[in-house]
C-alpha cells in the first residue's frame, strides 16, 4: 500500500507552524509496511485542495489528511472531501454529546459553529477524539482509503496510534503482527554507526533496520512482521544482539528512553541526590531532568548563575578565581559544581559554563563549554566541548553530554544497577 499525506492549513505555508504531523504519521506508517512517497501541504482553499486530492488519487492507495476539521469557516477539509467524493456529512451523535458535555463542564456557552465539528462523512468509520472535539474519519471508496485527522498534534497522535493504526494494520497485514524495537546510541555519529552495520542494512528483509539521527544521538529502529508477537520478538532479538555485539558500547537505552530518563533512573535506583549550577544552559539541565517521574527524590535544587556577579554572590566563587581563569574555564565549572553540591547538601554537584554563541565569551570562542561533575568525595571530573551549532542547539547538546557524562562516571564508580547503561566511548 502506498500513502500520501496532505496537510491542510495556510498557517503551514506561511511558516507560522511546523508540519510535525507528517513526520509522525510517516514514522507510524513505516512500522506497518506502508510506503509514503509524497507529503503535500495545501492552504485553506477548496479549489487547490480538490486539485491536491486529484493528484494524490493518481499515485496513492491511502490518502491521509491532517487539519481543517475545526469549527471555523476556513476549516474546510471534510466539506471539500465530501464534495469531491459525491457524499454528504452527517452528525455523529457520540461526538456531538462529547462536545456538549465539554462546554457544560467548562460552564461556557457553545456557539452553533461548534456543532460543525461533530459532522462526519456518511458511512465512514469514526475515529474517536479523546483529546479534543473533532472526530477523525476513515472512509473506503473507489478502491482507496481516505483518512481525516485533526490538526493539533496532541489530538492527532493518540488518535492515530489508538484508533487509526489498528484499523490500517488489519487491512494491510493479513493478520500479521508488526513489532518495532528502538536502540538508542550516544557518542557515535550516524555515519560511523552506519558503516559498522552497513552489511545488515544492505541485506535487510525481515526485520528491517531504519537509522535516524537527532541532536547528537542516533537510533536504530528494528521492525519485524510475523504472525505472532513471539515470532516477531525472535526475529528482532537476533538482529538486536548482532548490533549490540558491534556497537553496544555506545548504546544507552531502548524505545522511549532518553539520556535524561536513564540519568534519572540510575540516580533514583541508587538513592543519589543531585544539584546543578548552570550558566549557559540557564536551567535547561534541571528542566530536562525534572521531566522524569519520581525525580523529586533525587533532584534537590539548583541555581542559574548567568553572570560573573551571580557566580560570586549566589555560589560564593572567589573573585580571584574568576579573574585568573575566566568564567569559561574548567576551574570555574569545578567551583560551580563544588559550591552547589555544598549549598544543597547533595551527593552530586554539576557545573555548566560556556559560550553558547553566536559570539564568543570571556576570550573563548563560541561553542566552548565546560562541564564539571563532583560525586561524593571523589576528585572533580571535567569535560570540554567545542560545539559548532546554533545557540540553542549548543545549549541542548551541552545538557545531553552532561547526562552522558554522569552516566559514564556513575557506571565507572560501580553505581550501575540497571541495564542499557553502557556508554564507554566518545567522552
Amino acid at each position: 500500500m502506498n500513502a500520501e499525506i496532505i496537510a491542510v492549513g495556510s498557517e503551514l505555508l506561511l511558516g507560522q507552524i511546523t508540519n510535525t504531523n507528517a513526520r509522525f504519521i510517516s514514522g507510524q506508517l513505516s512500522e506497518l509496511g506502508i510506503n509514503v512517497y509524497y507529503h503535500t501541504v495545501v492552504g485553506d482553499n477548496v479549489d487547490r485542495l480538490i486539485k491536491a486530492i486529484e493528484v494524490a488519487e493518481t499515485r496513492a492507495d491511502l490518502i491521509i489528511f491532517s487539519g481543517g476539521l475545526g469549527p471555523t469557516k476556513d476549516d474546510l477539509t471534510k466539506e471539500t472531501i465530501a464534495q469531491h467524493l459525491g457524499t454528504v456529512l452527517e452528525i455523529d451523535n457520540f461526538a456531538m454529546q462529547s462536545i456538549e458535555e465539554f462546554f457544560m463542564l467548562q460552564n461556557r456557552i457553545m456557539t452553533d459553529n461548534n456543532r460543525k465539528q461533530a459532522l462526519v462523512l456518511k458511512d465512514c468509520e469514526v475515529l474517536i477524539n479523546r483529546h479534543g472535539m473533532a472526530p477523525g474519519m476513515l472512509l473506503e471508496k473507489n478502491n482507496r482509503i481516505y483518512m481525516l485527522l485533526p490538526g493539533p498534534p496532541k489530538e492527532l497522535e493518540p488518535m492515530f496510534q489508538f484508533e487509526a493504526k489498528p484499523k490500517l494494520a488489519a487491512r494491510v497485514n493479513d493478520g500479521a503482527q508488526i513489532m518495532s524495537h528502538v536502540l538508542r546510541f550516544y557518542g557515535i555519529g550516524e555515519a560511523e554507526l552506519e558503516v559498522k552495520v552497513q552489511d545488515l542494512l544492505d541485506n535487510q528483509t525481515n526485520p528491517t533496520i531504519a537509522p535516524l539521527a537527532s541532536d547528537g544521538e542516533v537510533t536504530l529502529r528494528i521492525t519485524a512482521k510475523a504472525y505472532s508477537l513471539d515470532q516477531a520478538e525472535q526475529l528482532i532479538a537476533g538482529t538486536k544482539d548482532e548490533i549490540i555485539r558491534r556497537v553496544g558500547q555506545f548504546m544507552y537505552g531502548v524505545n522511549d528512553d532518553s539520556l535524561s530518563s536513564k540519568t534519572a533512573e540510575i540516580l533514583i535506583e541508587n538513592d543519589l541526590t543531585i544539584a546543578a549550577a548552570e550558566s549557559l544552559t540557564a536551567g535547561l539541565f534541571q528542566s530536562e531532568l525534572a521531566e522524569n517521574p519520581g525525580i523529586s527524590q533525587s533532584l534537590i535544587g539548583g541555581v542559574v548563575t548567568y553572570t560573573e556577579q551571580a557566580k560570586r554572590e549566589q555560589l560564593g566563587i572567589p573573585a580571584d578565581l574568576l579573574e585568573n581563569y575566566g568564567v569559561v574555564s574548567s576551574q570555574c565549572a569545578v567551583a560551580m559544581a563544588s559550591k552547589v553540591k555544598e549549598k544543597f547538601g547533595t551527593d552530586i554537584g554539576i557545573g555548566l559554563t560556556g559560550a553558547a554563541g553566536p559570539e564568543g565569551h570571556d576570550n573563548q570562542p563560541a561553542g566552548t563549554v565546560w562541564i564539571a561533575v563532583v560525586i561524593g568525595d571523589n576528585e572533580p571530573r571535567t569535560y570540554q566541548l567545542h560545539l559548532t551549532g546554533q545557540r540553542n542547539t549548543n545549549r541542548l547538546r551541552a545538557v545531553k553530554r552532561t547526562f552522558a557524562f554522569i552516566i559514564q562516571l556513575l557506571t565507572e564508580q560501580g553505581y550501575r544497577k540497571i541495564q542499557n547503561l553502557s556508554i564507554q566511548s566518545g567522552l
